[in-house]
């Protein structure tokens, strides 16, 4: 199917915070049960050595996304790693939970623009379950930046513009109303608009399914990097993985 850039409304400013809080805690509930990114903490340890770089800046954080558990699988491989969280609409409740939970972990508490990150935040930067998001305009902005600043990048995105990824999204409220009460630190909030008034399950339902059509593929991948990095400035791999009944769609760059 061809990619369209329909809207989410995690991305609408006039939108909710707590709500759009409520989805990223589900998005970290359901990352870190099930290590969806497990396979990567290999892939960011290779990075690491290739580069040198022990600092790891994740754009677009959310909630916090996977970084429980993968920032833990990382640590055994390289102790000295270091972790810094950021976000345009941060979940700071999230985002200083997370940090609380291991002195290497840290988050910016400034809304930092992923097409455009200042020169304080150096390091291999990192983007999961985000790219999508963006635009061809500002997802090639990106690109740009990383190769302009001289800054390693990794890309995951844990969906694909399939049918089988669409119809997985189309039962997620089902996940959602299964897990919420699990979810930790307990909020009366969420119970109320997951289980009375509904709105999380139905966001979470839209946004998941809009994400499927909006990532880009392995091919559409390429030409994104041919355009940032025209001058081949750059060592990029991109490719699909699988994992489990899923996939990730993975887009490592470095300097040459």
């Amino acid at each position: 199917m061809a990619r369209q850039h329909l809207f989410e409304f995690e991305d609408q400013s006039w939108f909710p915070s707590t709500l759009r809080n409520y989805g990223t805690d589900f998005l970290q509930f359901l990352a870190n049960k099930s290590k969806m990114f497990s396979p990567t903490a290999d892939i960011l340890h290779d990075l690491m050595q290739k580069t040198g770089v022990d600092t790891i800046i994740d754009l677009a954080s959310g909630g916090g996304g996977s970084w429980e558990t993968l920032f833990s699988e990382i640590k055994q491989k390289n102790s000295s790693a270091q972790l810094i969280l950021t976000d345009y609409y941060p979940n700071f409740p999230a985002l200083e939970k997370l940090s609380d939970m291991d002195k290497n972990i840290s988050f910016s508490k400034e809304k930092i623009d992923a097409r455009n990150v200042p020169v304080s935040l150096q390091g291999i930067r990192t983007q999961y379950l985000s790219f999508h998001h963006f635009n061809e305009k500002d997802a090639i902005q990106i690109l740009e930046n990383a190769v302009k600043t001289n800054q390693p990048i990794a890309i995951f995105e844990g969906q694909e513009r399939s049918v089988p990824s669409v119809m997985a999204m189309i039962f997620s409220p089902i996940t959602v109303l299964l897990t919420t009460l699990l979810i930790k630190p307990f909020r009366w909030g969420r119970i109320l608009f997951t289980y009375f008034i509904p709105i999380v399950p139905f966001f979470v339902m839209w946004d998941g399914i809009v994400s499927s059509i909006r990532t880009y593929s392995v091919e559409e991948m390429k030409k994104l990097v041919l355009k940032a990095d025209p001058e081949e400035k750059y060592h990029w791999e991109i490719k699909r993985i699988k994992n489990g009944p899923g996939v990730i769609i993975s887009t490592i760059g470095h300097a040459r």
